[in-house]
């Protein structure tokens, strides 16, 4: 007979268990065993421990603490399983080994119940490897029944309201969440190893830069003023580079009033790397190598499926400019072009909505790639020398001044990274924020402010330096396979329920 104390139904059943588990709790506390005055248990062996090493410890005593997920066997003797961190491991309780009385209590625990066990570890008939009961010391009553077994917790909604729900009942997130901590891991590893030395910058500013985005607002009740949760944290480290540091990276939080849909959330993660005497070329390398290390090292490989296609991480991405993508995917050729008219016309012939945005050569290029061209990027791919209109804050390419030395990379459609020779001409950036003042004020508020303090850091020096972004949460989603940044996001941001 199996025990798993669900409610067969409605909402009617889960307020009659929830009484009943209280009942229960209190039954305990008037007998002086409140669990919850327990303040320690000494765990000394995990499930996967135990199954790893079974050879050594078959017939040791030990002990083990997690969550009662079943009860089977109703006489006098019980098989439990066992969930903790790394796992779940069967529990073998007998009447005969924790005596009438604590076995009677055994009895009443519920589905759910944490419980620190101590007992011998040996492996049934049957060949499952199993720890037999000694003790059993519940450590935390659980007061509302888990979901049914068999079905578990399917819902996103809820599985993203309640992800510590999801954690219990779902070990395929809490393996995402693994892989997530891995790879950040990675990337610390990765960029140490290259002598980048880890920041902080702050995450509240006076002005809003750095990224082209509608930001946050908060005040400062002290201070009297308004203050701008940051939208990235280029400005900053651009800054630690003049001051002499030649190689800083920042893993931190970002945050933007943005819209919301499978890979976009108001506050995601990025890491933001910079380099002295480098360009966009090095951090293309350093991209390539990143991702396509973290794939070996946690996976096992470089291939790996994402959204219903096969992904291929082998070092050697293609390196495209925006110019031959285009030319490639729609045939015309911006290159052979001069003039913004012919540019425009080029575009909208292709088929590109050119409304709203300005009538320039660079913007119809931006325009032609960005609406026929990235649904074609399904491998990665660089995309190299970006139109200086969308690269505010990118060195001109020496070669063409209409274009920068700029990259963004794309798998399967999806942009990860964004990665610029950095501008470091204070003169030319002055009147590069000048032209993102001029379209704030003309209603653009993602447009980019005037930050007086970095043109003043510059006009010190900067190196020549490449500098990169990358986000987080979109690797962890290649590499866990998942549709959404919501299931890679342990608390993603949602809708109060009304």
């Amino acid at each position: 007979m199996t025990e798993d104390n669900r409610p067969a139904g409605g909402q009617q059943d889960l307020n009659e268990q929830r009484l009943i588990r209280r009942a229960k709790l209190k039954e305990l506390q008037e007998a002086g065993q409140d669990p919850f005055q327990i303040t320690h248990f000494t765990v000394t062996h995990h499930s996967a421990d135990i199954k790893e090493g079974f050879e050594a410890l078959e017939g040791q005593r030990l002990s083990v603490a997690g969550r009662l997920m079943s009860k089977r066997g109703m006489g006098k003797a019980v098989f439990c399983d066992l969930q903790d961190e790394k796992g779940r491991i069967q529990l073998y309780v007998r009447i005969d080994e924790l005596g009438e009385e604590p076995f009677a209590r055994f009895k009443k625990l519920d589905i759910g119940d944490l419980v620190g066990v101590e007992g011998e570890v040996f492996k049934t008939k049957r060949g499952e490897i199993s720890v037999k009961a000694n003790g059993v010391t519940l450590l935390a009553k659980s007061l509302i029944p888990l979901p049914e077994k068999f079905h578990g917790l399917t819902d996103k909604e809820t599985r993203f309201r309640q992800r510590y729900v999801d954690l219990i009942m779902n070990e395929d997130v809490r393996r995402t969440f693994e892989i997530r901590t891995k790879f950040i891991q990675h990337v610390r590893r990765f960029l140490d190893q290259r002598g980048y030395m880890e920041v902080e910058t702050p995450v509240l500013n006076t002005i809003s830069s750095g990224a082209t985005a509608r930001p946050f607002i908060t005040h400062h009740n002290t201070l009297d003023i308004d203050l701008y949760m940051r939208i990235a944290t280029e400005l900053p480290l651009k800054r630690l580079i003049v001051g002499g540091f030649e190689r800083v990276y920042e893993i931190g939080r970002i945050f933007r009033n943005e819209g919301m849909d499978p890979k976009h959330n108001p506050e995601f993660t990025s890491v933001e790397l910079y380099q002295a005497y480098a360009d966009f070329h090095d951090m293309m390398d350093i991209a390539e190598g990143l991702l396509s290390s973290a794939a070996k090292d946690i996976l096992g490989g470089y291939q790996l499926e994402w959204m219903g296609r096969q992904i291929d991480l082998t070092p050697g991405w293609p390196r495209l400019t925006m110019a031959e993508a285009v030319k490639q995917y729609t045939g015309v050729d911006f290159m052979a072009i001069s003039s913004d008219a012919d540019a425009v016309q080029a575009a909208k012939n292709a088929g590109v909505d050119m409304d709203g945005v300005e009538q320039t050569w660079g913007r119809a290029l931006y325009e032609c790639f960005d609406q026929k061209v990235e649904e074609h990027l399904i491998q990665p791919t660089f995309i190299t020398m970006y139109p200086v209109e969308v690269s505010p804050l990118t060195k001109r390419s020496p070669a063409d001044p209409r274009l920068t030395e700029r990259f963004e990379f794309f798998i399967n459609c999806a942009e990860f990274g964004n990665a610029f020779s950095e501008l470091n001409d204070p003169i030319d950036q002055r009147g590069r924020f000048e032209h993102e003042l001029a379209l704030r004020e003309a209603g653009d508020d993602e447009a980019g402010m005037m930050d007086e303090d970095f043109l003043t850091a510059l006009e010190y020096g900067m190196p020549p330096t490449g500098g990169m972004g990358i986000g987080i949460d979109r690797c962890v989603m290649l590499l866990t396979n998942s549709d959404t940044i919501r299931e890679v996001i342990l608390f993603p941001t949602m809708k109060p329920l009304d």
